[in-house]
Formats: structure tokens, sequence, C-alpha cells
């Protein structure tokens, strides 16, 4: 499986997410369908194989060591032959990815910016098409607080998003490769709408204007949780939850719901202006 094919593999359901089809460990599957159509495992790939690598990324991501623990994901995803396997080392991978964009660890699309005087976190952030939030997670900045001289890592991904209302996933990508998929609730009904979206407006603890009126953050009955990335459809975005349990059914009013964890991770990476497509 080429690290450039567009494919998100859902860790929680085995299943890989492909424009116009389904991976399901090597099986290529029409969208929609519950068929196989079987094709040739990859020269040299093994359940064992696999599971062996996988294993051993987790050792080198409980040591630290995300850059060798991705390349060893990388290798487990390329010679899994069965879907439970293949879908465990594309978690890996995904966690290994989002440990490195967090890290002060140099990656392909970073690089180090040295500030000038009048720099502030939010103009280079803005500058760079990045996120205040990943700038200070990459850098070790607990504030606002910067100096002249200071060396900041600035990564120049072009992040984008794909939700697959089908499977209820969401897929992070950088261009067209995948770096983790996620389990998210699409719309009751199927009524989440289907297209390319650019995310608006970003918020933290954001109020839930609801039927009943608007509902502040923090009360029991906000079903929007921690984050809001609102699309440039009003009504319609991406949020937590105060049902985690929920996650991974279609059962919002036409949102993508996440939990708590998952948005806050994304809201960190994903600046305004970012792509989402919904596909059916």
């Amino acid at each position: 499986m080429n690290r450039g094919i567009r494919i998100g593999l859902a860790a929680a359901l085995g299943v890989a997410v492909i424009v116009g089809g389904l991976w399901a460990g090597r099986h290529l599957l029409s969208r929609g369908s519950g068929s196989a159509a079987r094709s040739e495992s990859p020269a040299g790939g093994s359940d064992s194989g696999a599971r062996a690598l996988v294993e051993q990324g987790e050792r080198l991501g409980a040591e630290g060591n995300w850059t060798e623990a991705r390349e060893v994901y990388e290798k487990a995803v390329e010679s899994a032959v069965d879907g439970r396997q293949a879908a465990q080392a594309q978690a890996g991978l995904g966690q290994a990815n989002i440990r490195l964009l967090f890290s002060g660890t140099a990656t392909p699309d970073s690089i180090v910016y040295e500030i000038k005087r009048g720099d502030t976190l939010y103009g280079i952030s803005r500058k760079y098409g990045t996120t205040v939030e990943l700038l200070r997670a990459a850098n070790g900045i607990s504030g606002d607080v910067i100096q002249v001289g200071q060396r900041l890592k600035i990564t120049k991904a072009d992040f984008n998003v794909l939700v697959d209302k089908s499977q209820n996933t969401l897929t992070l990508k950088n261009g067209e490769e995948v770096l983790k998929v996620y389990r998210c609730s699409t719309g009751e009904g199927g009524i989440t709408p289907v297209g390319e979206f650019r995310i608006k407006t970003r918020l933290v603890d954001p109020p839930w204007y609801s039927p009943e009126g608007v509902i502040p953050p923090g009360d029991p009955r906000n079903q929007l949780g921690s984050r809001w990335l609102g699309f440039d459809v009003p009504g319609y975005g991406i949020h937590g939850t105060i049902d985690p349990d929920s996650v991974g059914k279609p059962v919002t009013r036409g949102c993508v719901r996440l939990t708590n964890a998952d948005v806050e991770e994304l809201f960190a990476l994903l600046p305004a202006d970012t792509r989402v497509a919904i596909v059916e």
C-alpha cells in the first residue's frame, strides 16, 4: 500500500477509506457494499510480520523515539494482510504522526524561523498558515511570550480533512498523505451535507445556539463539547461532545462530532481556511 495512495484506515473499524473505495486489510471493496473483490497480497506480507512490527513500533513509541516508530509503523502498514493488524498499524502510524507534529523534531514539512523584533505568535501563525496552538506545542511555549533571536519550529503542511459519512470516519491528511483517522459521528438520517467546505470559525469552549436558546460553555446541556471548527456554511462544523459513547454513530443534527480529546487535537492543527471534504 503506497503511502501516497489516498487511504484512511479506520483503526476502530479495521477499514480504510479510499476515494471511490474501501480497504479492508488488503481487499478492495466497493463503497457501501459488503462484498470484497480480492487483490493479491504484497510480496512478503504476513500477519505475524506486521504484528511484530506493530510491537516494535509500540516499544519505540514508549521510549519516545517517534521518528523510528513512524518508519516501523509504515512498514507494518505495507506488510499487513489481516484487517485487524492493518488497523493497529495504521493507528500506531497516526499516533506517531501526531506526536511528531507536536514535538520539536524536524519533519520534511517544517522549517526553523528566528524571531524578529515585533513578531507575535499570532502574526507568525497567520504568515505561515498554521495555528498558535501548534506553535506553542512544537516549541514548548506555555503562553504568548517569545524572545528576539528565539528559533521556532514551524510546520508548513497542507492539512485537509475528509469525512466519510458511510463509515463515520474523519481522515486528517497532509496533501494526499493520510496522517490519522478518527472515528466521528455524522448526521442522523444522512443529513450532513456533502461537498467541499472551508473552516471559517475556530472557538474554544463554544456556546451552543440550540433550538431552545443559547446554551453557554460548561452547561451540561451544551452538546458542542470543548471546541468548534465552523464551516463556511452557517450552522455546520466539527465539534466535541458531552456524550463520547455516541461517537461513531450517525446521530447528530448535521455536524461532525468527535470526542473532546480528538477535536482538541484537530483544533491545534487546523487553521482557518482548511479544506474539509464530506462524502457519502
